[in-house]
């Protein structure tokens, strides 16, 4: 049953991604977005409890503009997501422009891997692309980190859209056993990492205050950059309109064992923090980001027996 399920969703989703993306933002505007944010509410409390919260000085009306821009973007983002499955490299390019893609690529050259923080913002199943720009065939390797979902039938298709365009993926659990792989085979790797998932009960290791509230940031990708010397390099993303962004890259450190203990990982919180700022819209409210509390870390605490427990 699990794999005709696995086979039905993938192909009704294959199927779609073949229309012009035109066409599947049409589909957003007279179909998903009605369906998602007037008659379902997908999450919707969840929603306005963190737009409230994130701009307290915000009246009422300017809350409501930035819920509406929010759902129409996070439709539009799932049929620009659904049509990597079916896009050819020549599109690709065109979707997501990478400003200075030789920050990379100036690492890779020396022989230094890349870690690369990013958040949930604008479209980052469009992050990749950059593999198609910089790497070097046989030479270097990129990978998209990700947490495999509960639904064994959307894991199997964002996989395959993750992997449409012959990029790695590894979890989080086989993010340090690639990183060792790669490094005895002689080759620069590229990971790139989405750090703006609220940490489960055992990684809640640093706090700080983002977007007006308190709150505990993942520290998995310094604590790697800091064990294997990889550069980290923040994503930073604009919108530039429906189905187009562009990256431009910001060096954190290339020389993270030299760093104070968390110097990372604020870093990213405060470049994060001005990205959403320049457009909120763009955010992935959805997520119960503020779930939990300092006093959830004296009772979760335990010690770290493995390097590779990072909580991606």
């Amino acid at each position: 049953m699990d794999k005709f399920k696995i086979k039905l969703v993938y192909g009704f989703f294959k199927v779609l991604s073949l229309l012009p993306l035109r066409v599947l933002l049409a589909l957003s505007d007279c179909f998903v977005y009605p369906l998602v944010y007037h008659v379902v509410g997908y999450r919707l409390k969840v929603v306005r409890r963190n737009l409230r919260n994130s701009f307290p000085s915000m009246s009422d009306k300017e809350l409501k503009t930035i819920e509406r821009r929010f759902y129409r973007h996070f439709c539009d983002s799932f049929m620009e997501t659904v049509r990597i499955l079916s896009m050819s490299r020549e599109e690709a390019v065109q979707r997501m422009h990478f400003v200075n893609p030789e920050l990379v690529t100036n690492y890779l050259s020396k022989g230094q891997g890349v870690m690369m923080m990013l958040g949930h913002y604008g479209n980052w199943e469009y992050q990749p692309f950059l593999f198609l720009n910089v790497l070097e065939s046989e030479k270097q390797e990129g990978f998209s980190v990700y947490r495999p979902l509960k639904s064994k039938s959307f894991d199997h298709l964002y996989y395959k859209i993750r992997t449409h365009f012959d990029g790695g993926v590894v979890t989080k659990d086989e993010t340090y056993r690639t990183i060792i792989r790669l490094k005895r085979a002689g080759k620069p790797g590229v990971f790139g990492m989405v750090c703006d998932q609220s940490p489960s009960r055992n990684n809640l290791h640093y706090w700080t205050n983002f977007l007006h509230q308190d709150t505990s940031i993942l520290t998995g990708s310094e604590r790697i950059a800091v064990k294997t010397g990889f550069a980290v390099i923040f994503a930073d993303v604009e919108k530039l309109g429906r189905g187009y962004y562009q990256t431009t890259y910001h060096l954190i450190s290339d020389n993270p064992q030299e760093t104070a203990p968390n110097e990372i990982t604020e870093q990213y919180a405060r470049l994060m923090e001005q990205t959403i700022l320049r457009d909120p819209a763009y955010w992935l409210w959805t997520h119960k980001r503020w779930k939990h509390h300092r006093s959830d870390q004296a009772s979760a605490e335990q010690p770290q027996t493995s390097s590779t427990d990072s909580g991606f």
